[in-house]
């Protein structure tokens, strides 16, 4: 994995439609699910019941909330960009989001970024980047979302 390091927001305006990189795999283990489970209060027996999502759901075993995949993207956005000399970065939202297959447990993950737009703000930028995640072995991503974030000079 290379990171792509901009040099303030002169150059991040100058990236616009590049791909960006793409982040390290990490696994999806059951302790993630369940500690998230347990965070949010999400204890639907696909994603925390193993024995239950083995035997009865149509994925072969337990997944993923689609949540807990989207907040990965947490982990994956700074191992492939890194905007330097900047006094703020922040996250501003989500635009769509989408999850077009499931996340089994085990399942390897990273992410692609792409940068789509970038905006003018008093005092610095908006970014719009695409990140899509992708499960190793499949051809189908399992999360698209349209990070929005915002950079001050």
């Amino acid at each position: 994995m290379a990171q792509t390091v901009f040099d303030g927001i002169d150059e991040v305006r100058a990236a616009v439609g590049r791909h960006l990189g793409h982040s390290e795999w990490t696994t999806v283990t059951q302790e993630q699910v369940q500690t998230f489970a347990d965070a949010t209060g999400d204890q639907q027996w696909i994603h925390v019941d193993v024995e239950r999502a083995t035997a009865e759901s149509p994925f072969g075993g337990p997944i993923a909330h689609g949540y807990l995949t989207l907040a990965l993207t947490n982990l994956f956005l700074p191992q492939v960009v890194d905007v330097q000399g900047i006094s703020l970065g922040v996250n501003r939202g989500t635009g769509k989001i989408r999850f077009p297959a499931p996340v089994p447990v085990g399942s390897r993950l990273r992410a692609g970024v792409e940068l789509v737009a970038v905006d003018d703000v008093a005092g610095g930028i908006d970014t719009t980047m695409v990140i899509t995640v992708e499960r190793e072995g499949s051809d189908k991503p399992v999360c698209v979302v349209e990070s929005l974030s915002r950079y001050l000079a």
